[in-house]
C-alpha cells in the first residue's frame, strides 16, 4: 500500500465505515454511562478508542474469516464499493439517531456483490449469520434480566451507602466499558476492514524484536483509528437514544447494559472460547460479526421487562426494529447500484 495513492483512495471507504462504526455502534458501549452522567464523554471516548484497537488487533481475525467465506472480494475497486455502500447506509441511519447494525450493513453489501456477479450464496452460512440478528438481542435481554436480578438481590442483602455505591459503579462502568470496547473491536472490525483483507496488500509493521503486526492487523489498526474519530465527532446523538430514548435508565442499569452487551459480542468473537467448548464436546457460538446495537437494545429491553415493562417507549423501539430490517436491504440495493455504474 505504501506509495500507492489509488490504494489509499479505495481504503477510504473502509475508514468511512470505521467512522460510522464509531459514531453508531461504539456509541452504544458507553451511551448509558454517559447519559446517566456516571462517566464524562471524553473519558468514555478515550476508553473506547484504546480498547477497540486492542480487540481488533489481538482478536479480530475470527469473524473476518467468516465474512470471507460469505463473499471473497478480490478486486480492490469492488471492495471499495461494498464498504462504501455499507457506510452510506449506516451514516443515514446514524443521522436519524438510530442505533443500527454495521454487521447487517456490510453483510447486505456482500450479498449484493454476490447477486451482481451471479455468485452462489452460501445459504447455510447466511442463515447462521442472520440467526444472530434475532439471537443477539434476545441473548442480550436474557443476560440483562439475569444481571438485574443478581444486582437487586446483592444490594438488598448487602446495602451500600449511595455515595459509595456511585463510586463503585463508576469504577465498574470503566472496567465494563473497556471490556465492551475490546469485544466490539474483536467482533466488529471485520465489518470495517474485512472486505479489504484479500484485495489489499499491506506490509507488516515491526514494533520490536518480538512484536510484529501483520498486514491484516495493520488494516485493523487503521480501522480502529477511524472508529475513534467517529466516536469523538458524531456519537453523542446515538448515545442519547440508547441512554434515555427507549426508557429512563439509572447508573446501575447502565452497568448491566454494558456488561450484558459486551458478553454477547465476546461470545461470538472468542476463538479460544470456541476451541475450548469444541474440545469439551460442548455447543459453541459461531465466529460471526454480531450487532453491538442489537445487543444493547436487547439489554435495555431486558431491564424494562425485568421492571415490569411499563416504561419502555414502544414507538421508538418499533422505529429501531424497522431500521434493522431496512439496513441490509438498503445495502444490497446501494452496492448493486454502485457496481452497475462503476
Amino acid at each position: 500500500m505504501e506509495g500507492n495513492p489509488a490504494a489509499l483512495f479505495f481504503l477510504s471507504a473502509g475508514l468511512f465505515m470505521g467512522w460510522s462504526l464509531g459514531a453508531n455502534d461504539a456509541a452504544n458501549i458507553m451511551g448509558t454511562a454517559v447519559s446517566t452522567k456516571m462517566i464524562r464523554f471524553r473519558s468514555a471516548a478515550l476508553i473506547i478508542s484504546i480498547f477497540v484497537a486492542l480487540g481488533a488487533v489481538i482478536s479480530g481475525a475470527g469473524t473476518t474469516k467468516t465474512l470471507g467465506e460469505l463473499g471473497d472480494i478480490a478486486r480492490l475497486e469492488e471492495a471499495f464499493m461494498a464498504s462504501l455502500a455499507a457506510a452510506l447506509v449506516v451514516m443515514v441511519m446514524t443521522k436519524n439517531g438510530l442505533p443500527v447494525s454495521t454487521s447487517q450493513s456490510i453483510i447486505g453489501s456482500i450479498i449484493g456483490w454476490n447477486l451482481y456477479h451471479g455468485h452462489a450464496i452460501d445459504w447455510s452460512l447466511l442463515i447462521r449469520i442472520a440467526g444472530t440478528w434475532v439471537f443477539a438481542p434476545v441473548l442480550g435481554a436474557v443476560m440483562a434480566m439475569l444481571l438485574f436480578v443478581v444486582f437487586a438481590y446483592t444490594w438488598k442483602v448487602f446495602p451500600i451507602h449511595i455515595v459509595r455505591r456511585d463510586r463503585w459503579l463508576r469504577i465498574a462502568l470503566v472496567i465494563a466499558g473497556a471490556f465492551g470496547a475490546y469485544s466490539l473491536g474483536a467482533n466488529n472490525m471485520a465489518n470495517v476492514m474485512g472486505v479489504f483483507v484479500n484485495s489489499l496488500n499491506v506490509p507488516p509493521l515491526t514494533l520490536s524484536t518480538i512484536t510484529v503486526l501483520n498486514g491484516q492487523q495493520m488494516l485493523f489498526l487503521l480501522g480502529a483509528i477511524s472508529v475513534s474519530v467517529g466516536v469523538y465527532t458524531y456519537s453523542m446523538k446515538v448515545m442519547s437514544t440508547i441512554g434515555s430514548g427507549i426508557m429512563r435508565l439509572t447508573p446501575a442499569h447502565a452497568l448491566i447494559i454494558v456488561l450484558s452487551s459486551a458478553l454477547v459480542l465476546f461470545l461470538f468473537a472468542s476463538q479460544s472460547l470456541q476451541a475450548w467448548l469444541v474440545s469439551h464436546n460442548l455447543p459453541s457460538f459461531p465466529l460471526v460479526p454480531v450487532s453491538q446495537s442489537q445487543a444493547v437494545v436487547g439489554s435495555v429491553v431486558g431491564i424494562g421487562i425485568a421492571k415490569g415493562g411499563r416504561n419502555i417507549k414502544l414507538a421508538l423501539l418499533g422505529k429501531i426494529f424497522l431500521g434493522w430490517v431496512i439496513t441490509p436491504v438498503a445495502s444490497i440495493i446501494v452496492v448493486f447500484f454502485l457496481l452497475t455504474f462503476s
